[in-house]
């Protein structure tokens, strides 16, 4: 993955480039730098194809820099033109030019071709306000691709195990009442073996026994009532049209489950390896609630470089924590702020909500922006606000998170959150 950094560079371009993406083909529009003229064509999607295209600009411009505009921050466009140290890549959000293309063109008319021109149109005449692609560290790089990788994997393990759950209320519903994560081993291991309760009634005492002791179903008591309720349970259908499918589907699922639980466990112990050697590990390690998960996850939403973003603000607007104000006439409202990297939003929401649990501060915060009627996600958003504050000035300073340290500074600014954080550890004081 790149990053974005902030560049003052106005000038010095030979060539300023606008490409069209497309699967098997990209257009492009290039202007040279003092000519009037637009140039056009295509390029094959290709290593070869676009090797041999730089290539031509290189030996024409003599290794000067050209600026590329492209509606990708990220994929394989962006990462076969990153190679070439003579070109300097500016991402354009897709929203941003189907906008301008709607202005330039009110009946809606597109073509690739077009594209190319009004990306290169948008740089030409609005760089400042987009910034160029600038690499990480190989290391953070990695770290940023295995924690998304990680989190498609849990994604896409939701999505089985939502499915398997539609399958079992067909015919086997006992199995979610008797466990609580279908995407357990366990529960896949069980219904391997006996897909139906049909097929489970069947099966002798001993046998289960061993095997829930087998799967790490301690607990003597514990396995006896499950045989038990085994044992009392009445199948839910014992139409074979249901069954076939549903059994067929039900293995199916829990295969595919299994093969995305290795693959997360797999990515898990990567990115221990990874983060544990990145210098700033102990950094991000240090702030309540991060935790296994998301520390590595802080570490890749930040990167390496100190100048990525200039301001807290900077970066609570990029995430999409910070909320947007729209006014109209004598109307002002503020809502959720849309478009923004969600990997990277979704990052900063849930270490604020984990860190309820893990900081009295934070706690405290919390029980205040729900005492002013704001709903829980809204209230979380509001502590990610807070602690993207704090994180940014650690990152900065390259100091890891010390929680006596600021809570101190909260007295001593008189902050009014002092008051409810001494409530709350008066109400947790043992009564003498």
């Amino acid at each position: 993955m790149s990053t974005f950094v902030k560049t003052d560079e106005e000038s010095g371009f030979a060539a300023l480039v606008g490409i069209d993406w497309g699967d098997k083909q990209h257009a492009w529009s290039m202007r040279v730098t003092g000519s009037t003229k637009c140039e056009r064509g295509t390029i094959d999607h290709s290593p070869e194809g676009i090797d041999a295209w730089v290539l031509t600009l290189r030996s024409r411009f003599d290794e000067q820099l050209i600026a590329m505009a492209v509606e990708q921050s990220r994929g394989p466009l962006v990462f076969l033109l990153a190679k070439y140290p003579n070109l300097r890549i500016y991402p354009i959000h897709p929203r941003s030019s189907a906008q301008f293309r709607k202005a330039l063109h009110p009946s809606g008319a597109k073509d690739d071709p077009a594209d190319a021109d009004i990306l290169r149109e948008l740089l030409e005449h609005h760089r400042e306000h987009f910034r160029p692609l600038s690499p990480d560290t190989v290391e953070t790089r990695g770290l940023q691709n295995l924690v998304e990788a990680r989190r498609k994997l849990v994604d896409e393990r939701t999505a089985h195990s939502n499915q398997l759950t539609a399958q079992l209320k067909l015919y086997f519903p006992q199995m979610l009442d008797w466990f609580d994560d279908v995407a357990s081993p366990l529960v896949g291991a069980m219904l391997e073996r006996w897909p139906t309760l049909q097929a489970l009634r069947k099966a002798r005492r001993e046998g289960l026994r061993s095997f829930l002791a087998k799967q790490n179903c301690r607990g003597r008591e514990r396995i006896e009532e499950r045989i038990e309720q085994i044992r009392k349970a009445i199948p839910a259908t014992n139409d074979q049209a249901i069954l076939v499918t549903a059994v067929t589907m039900t293995k199916v699922l829990v295969k595919q489950i299994a093969v995305l639980r290795e693959g997360i466990t797999a990515l898990e112990r990567q990115i221990a390896k990874t983060s544990e050697a990145h210098p700033d590990f102990p950094l991000f390690d240090s702030f309540p609630g991060a935790g296994p998960v998301l520390a590595p996850r802080l570490l890749a939403a930040f990167g390496s470089q100190r100048d990525r973003f200039a301001s807290a603000a900077d970066l609570q607007q990029f995430s999409g924590i910070a909320p947007v104000t729209e006014r109209s006439g004598k109307s002002e409202w503020v809502h959720f702020r849309w478009a923004c990297p969600t990997f990277l939003r979704q990052t900063f929401h849930e270490w604020a909500g984990h860190s309820i649990d893990s900081c009295d501060w934070a706690r405290a915060y919390y029980q205040q922006q729900r005492a002013r009627n704001n709903g829980h996600h809204a209230a979380v958003r509001a502590l990610a606000f807070k602690w993207m504050r704090i994180a940014f000035r650690c990152w900065k300073d390259q100091v890891p998170y010390d929680d006596a340290l600021y809570v101190d500074s909260l007295r001593r600014r008189g902050s009014p959150l002092v008051k409810l954080l001494d409530s709350n550890n008066q109400s947790l004081r043992p009564v003498s």
